[in-house]
């Protein structure tokens, strides 16, 4: 018997948005080789059947603003964010694992704690030493001396100022092997009150990013609250902005003119779980509540123009706190529908068509779809129905990544 699989029994949401349908769906090694509809079968000869009777099929899901070095998972929390090498290693490992034992199996990441960590991973995730998703790597995030080490506490090399440093900064990460390169052009409220207004470049640097970037083939992604980071963000050719909380008119036009160009992130998940969070006694979070309360009323507001401008939105909501842990990544699809005005059918379009563009592989990944690769889960029950069956990792009843099982059905014909 060969090693293609034949899944019968399922409805099958293809990933375009469209209602589910009734079909079969067959894997030849790690891509779609057949997809029926209307109750029609798929050739099942020399093939393994499997049998997702009550269950949907459906793309594997993409985090579009992951951090698989930021420590704390739903398996262990961790209290700070500075781990010593070895065991930043392990941790991202053990993450990159939760993330696709909960459905996620592609990532692109918004930033690491170290410089080449995220590659290592990649390379040991693609040649199967590692379980994980497919993962575009990430510099750590630039930020200049002007911030005030305000996320990483570093001062060095790495973040002097002028374009010539910006641009030896861009080609050094693209020598290293990432893919992504992150800049923080705006501030972080949440950690210092009316920083999210502040931008840390000029148009100078900026440029020579952008520049540079195109130079090195690597893509930039940027952090990005106040209107002016995003308006920089856009000109220089940034490819993922991330929050976009205060665009203003000439920002939401850039983004449109753009729209084939750039995609926004708005990463409500971890201001909804600083929302929620019950921190100890001596540890003040009224300032990030009052900011994540502000944030996520303008988001309400700031998602539906971009949507009705055609900017592609993703979700992804910057995991890895203690409060905001990897593995809970889904409850992202579940804001949305519940916040931003959107249908399930309409956020599970966003996590995996949309995120198959974001991964750079558009055509071939994040649809149900002959010739696609074959990111494939299993829900028990209809996601389209209720959005927070993909929060419960006992719901995804198999995880297949690659033509793979990651979680295997408990049998096959």
């Amino acid at each position: 018997m060969s090693d293609d699989i034949v899944f019968t029994g399922a409805r099958i949401f293809d990933g375009s948005g469209a209602a589910p349908f009734a079909g079969e769906v067959r894997v030849r090694g790690n891509r779609i080789v057949a997809v029926s509809r209307a109750g029609a079968e798929v050739p099942r000869e020399a093939a393994r059947v499997v049998d997702a009777h009550g269950c949907t099929l459906l793309p594997g899901l993409t985090e579009a603003h992951a951090h698989l070095t930021w420590p704390s998972s739903v398996e262990k929390p961790v209290a700070s964010m500075h781990l010593p090498p070895e065991e930043l290693a392990l941790t991202a490992a053990r993450n990159a694992r939760i993330l696709l034992d909960h459905g996620y199996t592609s990532a692109y990441s918004g930033g690491a704690l170290s410089r080449r960590l995220e590659v290592v991973l990649r390379d040991q995730i693609d040649s199967g030493g590692l379980p994980g998703p497919r993962l575009i790597p990430s510099t750590i995030e630039r930020e200049p001396p002007s911030s005030s080490d305000m996320f990483h506490g570093r001062r060095d090399a790495d973040e002097a100022r002028g374009p010539e440093a910006v641009r030896e900064f861009v080609a050094n990460s693209a020598e290293l092997g990432v893919r992504a390169v992150k800049f923080l052009l705006s501030g972080e409220s949440a950690l210092a009150p009316g920083k999210s207004h502040d931008v840390f470049y000029t148009e100078e640097e900026v440029r020579a990013a952008g520049e540079q970037a195109d130079a090195s083939g690597v893509w930039l992604t940027a952090h990005a609250h106040a209107a002016q980071a995003i308006k920089l963000g856009v000109r220089n050719g940034f490819r993922v902005l991330y929050h976009c909380t205060y665009a203003d008119d000439e920002a939401l036009d850039l983004l449109e003119a753009h729209r084939d160009d750039v995609f926004v992130a708005p990463t409500i998940g971890i201001v909804q779980a600083t929302l929620d969070a019950t921190p100890p006694p001596q540890f003040d979070m009224a300032h990030m509540k009052r900011d994540a309360a502000e944030v996520l009323e303008r988001q309400r507001l700031l998602v539906p123009e971009l949507r009705r401008r055609g900017v592609r939105l993703l979700p992804g909501g910057d995991y890895g706190f203690p409060f905001n842990p990897h593995g809970r990544n889904a409850r992202d699809l579940q804001l949305w529908v519940r916040d931003l005005g959107y249908t399930p059918a309409e956020v599970l379009h966003a996590a995996t068509t949309l995120g198959g563009q974001l991964m750079g592989r558009g055509g071939e990944l994040g649809r149900i779809a002959e010739g696609y690769l074959a990111d494939l889960l299993v829900v028990d029950g209809d996601p389209t129905l209720d959005i927070a069956l993909l929060a419960d990792r006992r719901k995804l009843t198999i995880i297949m990544k690659d033509g793979r099982f990651h979680k295997a059905p408990p049998s096959v014909r």
